[in-house]
């Protein structure tokens, strides 16, 4: 993994949060608390603003300042998974130097894993892990069978839509959806989809890259 490609990969994925700003947002009206969209928005900015002082570090220095910094910027319940998320993988990037796609894969599953550790969530209760688990699992699987990368990124890509998609017809157990109760049926979770859209960006970054 490199500072360079966590940069690069920020970017994009900013630009592609803002560009499904409206479907995000009209998922998070609802069935969510309606502020999932301006705490994503917010940390892609600090992560963007902060360009100049992560380029010059290593991996695993960048994502645990990134966590660390996320911790103190984004509201609600969002910041302390997305920072224990950064900080999970800053701590197995720098066990594992993770450059080779198994390394990467079991940097990103420790991410996840932190992240369900943390909202005490699995997958099946209508959240961003009914998307996360599954490609945690795939990328892990496919990596470690030693598939050429353009499968991989491809195979990930189609486990986040699916996903995403099956949380339309789960009942919440997690969040303020979780009060709707049967009326969040047939509602796609923002955290899942938002997910997804940064699943697909990040992939199709590696995928275009040498």
């Amino acid at each position: 993994m490199k500072t360079e490609f966590i940069l690069t990969a920020a970017q994009a994925v900013n630009d592609a949060i803002l560009a499904h700003e409206p479907e995000i947002e009209s998922l998070d009206r609802e069935i969510g608390d309606g502020d999932h969209f301006v705490n994503m928005k917010r940390g892609c900015a600090t992560i963007l603003g902060m360009h100049d002082e992560l380029a010059p570090l290593s991996a695993d220095a960048t994502l645990q300042k990134i966590g660390m910094k996320l911790l103190s910027t984004i509201g609600g319940a969002s910041g302390p998974l997305i920072a224990s998320f950064f900080m999970a993988m800053a701590k197995a990037e720098k066990e594992q130097q993770a450059d080779a796609l198994p390394q990467i894969a079991a940097a990103f599953a420790a991410g996840v894993e932190a992240i369900k550790m943390r909202g005490k969530a699995d997958v099946g209760e209508k959240t961003m892990l009914d998307v996360l688990i599954p490609v945690a699992r795939k990328f892990t699987e496919m990596a470690n069978a030693g598939a050429a990368p353009a499968e991989v990124f491809a195979a990930l890509k189609e486990t986040a839509e699916q996903g995403m998609l099956s949380t339309r017809d789960m009942i919440a157990t997690k969040g303020r959806a979780a009060f709707l109760g049967e009326r969040a049926i047939g509602h796609i979770d923002p955290g899942a989809k938002t997910s997804q859209v940064i699943i697909h960006t990040i992939c199709d970054l590696a995928s275009s890259r040498p």
